[in-house]
């Protein structure tokens, strides 16, 4: 479409591109069209080289405008990157509207919107689907071959070529095993033709829904026409994956995209591998365990249109969709999808904006909705369908609380969990020992003057790892070897206190000799679908598994009779208002794995609180009754969802430094508050950290919250500009998160 106006075109002084340039400036830069080139408004969106003091930095036309004839002539740009925008129409205007809320420089967003490659100024990738096959060389190789995942590769490509996706479902950790046959010549890459599109006979693998399974897709395929928010509420295993398929086939029927938002990149894999099962199209995937290449693929896949369904991390919410039919986030309560540094986004969040700038529908589902979710959903905002049993034959897990108090522990377990597990071996099952702790144990300790590991840059005892040899602070990544001796008294009376689960595999391959026991961590899974590969060499067998929340949800393990929950203790008090809420979550998710098939299941819950009301209100009335009952306590104390917050946070070596500039901006942002705000709107701080010392920085915080959100937003608006501009503000690390999830 030709640009509906061209300044060029018009007498007065010329024309400049306004850049948003990924700097910590709240600004736009002007430049001088590059040589060869006149701004014209098809740029805005476009890619362009600039020159940025010393450096060359990639931003993005903003705006075109007239140039100031009073200010200093602009530098020319360097190069025009674009011949089309990258960001353009709804994607533009919600990546704008981002910016507004975050109150970020427009340049950072665009620059984290972007893949790094595109961030870094390289042209448009091919966006082809590709596939291997095995040479003539290969096929006179493949006998001479040793053993090992490249003869295995050569002899799965022997059958027949397979493309990418069939490959990552076939044999997980195929890449490397293909990289080192081509250099060899043995195989070769290929592109295929243009990806498939699904038509309204499109096949989807019969299956037949429950009641509320076909209620929700009735109430999803009634509202495909345009905007609407829907919350699918269904208890774990109840089949909301279905849901979703049914919903997507739909959306491929229509000749629209659909884009599936997953917390956690281990759930990628289980989900892809269903999807293509079922929707018979390339399903692409996008998360930060890929390389930057196979990102922007996807990325210019989306925006050419050709990824017709993508499934992905966070980061994903940014993906172009010029053919958008539908928006599934899953499992929407977990903190996974609001960014923690840079642009402190929500993915969730902007998924919604997204869907209404889009006119399509936006789907959340979880067994453990946040209350934010339930709240919307109880004032009409969204549409509430609920999923109240489990699909199929599948019955809800039996949970029993075991207290520990005045009971022998081994590695933090107890006798009765022993003879659970025990029995639940003995019957062919498998087990879950869920433990929200890696690391072999929490502490080192001296037992003869009390001397304990703590890091030397944070306010934390450093974990010890590798069966008490290493010491690691999770906060800051400091490692050290584990002492011989206490440094204090020299004593040799060092002991690993608490219990991790590098801790509990030990105690459990010694209770159980000869039975598999698997741990998944973050440190087990660091390699690329290493927790996917995992999974599947563990299989139905008898066996155990011990895990953190890596495991907690999602994960379809129809073998499983057993979770024991251990170590619940520390959740149950925490200054954090939301602690209750994300142990609720977390206790009902991993609770939900057990019993997911025909073989009843049973939870136990180890703890030394057994009367906590958390647990009486879990136990007796479920996640619905827990979510009601702290809703009335949230609106009671003035928390959210019923208030709006944001946080300054400030980091110095020295706290006086940190507080200095938080004060400062205490007083800008009371200047700003308009005189009918003030009653309404609470300024808190500057407050210590709930870790009030992390990597050698001293940390403290200021709370801003008030009852309307548009009132929180203004005073942030007319506050900020003067707050860059304080002093204070050029002697700290400082940032601001509107909408905080953590009080870290």
């Amino acid at each position: 479409m030709p640009p509906t106006s061209d300044p060029t075109a018009s007498p007065g002084p010329p024309a400049v591109w306004r850049v948003a340039v990924p700097v910590p400036l709240a600004r736009l830069f002007d430049y001088l069209p590059a040589p060869g080139e006149q701004a014209r408004d098809a740029h805005v969106g476009c890619r362009v080289r600039v020159p940025f003091g010393s450096r060359e930095l990639v931003g993005v036309i903003a705006q075109v405008a007239p140039r100031d004839p009073d200010a200093p002539e602009p530098k020319p740009a360097l190069a025009l990157l674009d011949g089309a925008p990258l960001f353009a129409g709804e994607l533009l205007e919600s990546l704008q509207w981002l910016a507004r809320y975050t109150h970020a420089p427009l340049g950072e967003v665009f620059a984290t919107a972007l893949p790094a490659p595109l961030r870094h100024g390289e042209p448009l990738p091919d966006s082809r689907s590709w596939a291997w096959r095995l040479t003539e060389a290969g096929q006179t190789a493949l006998a001479g071959l040793r053993a090992g995942k490249p003869r295995a590769l050569a002899t799965l490509l022997s059958r027949n070529p397979l493309d990418e996706d069939a490959l990552d479902d076939a044999s997980p950790g195929w890449r490397a095993a293909a990289r080192a046959l081509g250099k060899r010549a043995l195989v070769e890459r290929y592109p295929l033709h243009a990806a498939p599109t699904a038509h309204a006979d499109t096949p989807i693998s019969p299956f037949t829904l429950g009641e509320g399974q076909r209620a929700a897709v009735d109430a999803v395929l009634a509202a495909r026409d345009g905007f609407a928010a829907l919350l699918l509420d269904g208890v774990t295993g109840s089949g909301k994956t279905e849901v979703y398929l049914q919903a997507i086939a739909d959306c491929l029927a229509r000749g629209k995209q659909a884009l599936v938002l997953v917390p956690e990149i281990g759930l990628t894999p289980q989900t892809l591998a269903r999807f293509r099962a079922r929707l018979g199209v390339p399903v692409h995937a996008l998360h930060s365990g890929l390389s930057d290449g196979e990102r922007a693929r996807t990325w210019a896949a989306a925006a050419r249109g050709d990824a017709r369904v993508v499934v992905g991390t966070r980061s994903s919410v940014f993906l172009p969709l010029p053919e958008a039919g539908l928006l599934v986030v899953d499992e929407e309560h977990d903190g996974s999808f609001k960014q923690l540094d840079g642009i402190r986004y929500h993915a969730r969040d902007f998924a919604l904006v997204r869907a209404k700038a889009l006119g399509v529908p936006v789907l959340l589902g979880s067994a453990t909705p946040s209350l934010e979710s339930l709240r919307n959903a109880q004032a009409g905002r969204y549409a509430h369908l609920r999923l109240r049993e489990r699909a199929g034959v599948a019955l809800p897990p039996s949970v029993r609380v075991v207290d520990v108090r005045k009971r022998p522990l081994e590695a933090g377990l107890s006798p009765e969990l022993f003879e659970a597990v025990s029995q639940a071996l003995a019957a062919g099952g498998q087990v879950l020992v869920f433990k929200n702790r890696r690391g072999y144990a929490p502490v080192l300790l001296c037992h003869d003057c009390g001397w304990s590991a703590q890091c030397q840059r944070c306010d934390a005892p450093m974990t010890v790892h590798a069966g008490g040899h290493r010491l690691q602070c999770h906060h800051c990544g400091a490692r050290r070897p584990a002492p011989n001796a206490c440094p204090d008294c020299g004593g040799l009376a060092l002991q690993s206190q608490g219990a991790g689960t590098e801790r509990i595999e030990e105690a459990l391959l010694a209770r159980f000799p000869g039975v598999p026991v698997l741990r998944i961590d973050r440190g087990s899974t660091q390699r690329r679908d290493a927790m996917e590969a995992m999974l599947a060499k563990f299989g139905r067998e008898p066996g155990i598994l011990v895990g953190t929340q890596m495991l907690a949800k999602g994960h379809d393990l129809p073998n499983l009779t057993l979770v024991a929950v251990v170590g619940i203790d520390e959740g149950l008090f925490s200054a954090d208002f939301r602690a209750p809420e994300k142990l609720a979550q977390l206790l009902v998710q991993v609770a939900g794995r057990a019993g997911r098939a025909e073989k009843a299941g049973l939870v136990l819950l180890q703890t030394h609180h057994p009367e906590h009301p958390l647990l009486a209100t879990l136990l007796s009335g479920g996640y619905g009754a827990f979510a009601q009952a702290e809703l009335v306590q949230r609106e009671d104390a003035g928390f959210p969802p019923f208030t709006h917050m944001a946080m300054f946070r400030a980091e110095a070596t020295e706290v006086t430094v940190a507080n200095a500039f938080l004060l400062a901006a205490r007083r800008t942002l009371e200047a700003a508050v308009p005189a009918a705000d003030a009653s309404t709107l609470e300024i808190n701080g500057p407050l210590p950290a709930p870790m009030p010392r992390r990597a050698g920085y001293q940390r403290t915080q200021l709370l801003i919250s008030a009852p309307d959100r548009r009132q929180l937003h203004a005073t942030l608006t007319a506050a900020l500009p003067a707050v860059h501009a304080l002093p204070e503000a050029r002697k700290v690390r400082w940032s601001l998160d509107v909408d905080p999830v953590d009080l870290y």
